[in-house]
């Protein structure tokens, strides 16, 4: 007998590893999206509002030569360069952040006192304190360029992607051009009205010049269009008296570093050298 009948086909079951492995790929996809999504936090030395009274918090502490005198410090591409000062005594330092070890060293002549430091291009630009005489370094083997002179005394010396700019410890700040170091502009620099003297260590940072007061824990923000000071920064009791020494000198030592957004502060013949997250001032 013949059964002409025909069987209906069942439903098609999917393995259950499928059934479990599908929802999860999915679920794993989703948290991957939304974690790729999120903004990169990143640990920033400078909020990006920044009040007229601003302090401090130290993110880190890195080893510092306690015989440096700091004239001028530079952040670049991991490194620390910096000038130091004294009679007899002068140098420029390639340093190692992380352990303060001194990789690279070139001693001035006695007859110099040397000042501010920069990094133009692939160069380093020295200034002497009184002798109106500046050094144009190598930034790789140090080897002297050239040199330069200039009509005032030499303490600080940043660059603004355009120009030099040099303090002399007065109220000015001189702009020079970076190929012939003649100055091209000059700037009083007032608060309220007032000049504000001893403008020393610069750093050019985010459009604004950063200039401590020499003797004082206090850093100013200047507007290079204006000169005039936008804020300040209280710095004061950085470093702990507990390794303060008869040696230890004033806070002299600003380095920036833009690709991390990283402010570093030092001082001379500290033990220490600080980075920092600038905070506001409490209202209280």
């Amino acid at each position: 007998m013949i059964n002409n009948s025909t069987k209906k086909p069942g439903p098609n079951k999917k393995p259950l590893w499928l059934l479990i492995f599908i929802p999860l790929l999915i679920i794993g996809a989703v948290i991957l999206i939304r974690v790729l999504d999120k903004p990169r936090e990143v640990r920033s030395s400078l909020p990006e509002e920044l009040t007229p009274k601003m302090t401090y918090a130290v993110v880190n502490s890195y080893p510092h030569d306690p015989r440096a005198f700091t004239q001028g410090l530079v952040y670049h591409k991991g490194y620390l360069y910096e000038s130091t000062g004294l009679y007899g005594e002068s140098s420029l330092r390639k340093v190692d952040l992380e352990t303060g070890e001194v990789l690279q060293q070139v001693d001035l002549p006695a007859e110099y006192f040397a000042e501010g430091l920069v990094i133009y291009e692939d160069q380093l630009v020295q200034l002497t304190w009184r002798e109106k005489v500046g050094f144009v370094y190598d930034l790789e083997d140090f080897s002297i360029i050239r040199q330069f002179t200039y009509q005032t005394q030499g303490w600080g010396l940043t660059y603004d992607d355009q120009r030099l700019i040099l303090s002399d410890g007065t109220d000015r700040l001189y702009f020079l051009d970076p190929n012939t170091f003649q100055v091209v502009d000059s700037l009083s620099i007032t608060y309220q009205g007032q000049a504000i003297q001893r403008l020393n260590e610069l750093e050019y940072i985010r459009g604004e010049i950063y200039a401590n007061i020499w003797q004082t824990d206090d850093i100013v923000r200047i507007n290079p269009l204006t000169g005039e000071v936008v804020g300040w920064i209280d710095l004061s009791a950085i470093l702990p008296d507990d390794i303060r020494t008869a040696d230890t000198d004033v806070l002299n030592g600003i380095a920036y570093d833009p690709e991390s957004d990283r402010l570093f502060i030092t001082g001379k013949r500290w033990p220490k050298l600080y980075e920092i997250r600038l905070v506001p001032v409490s209202s209280d």
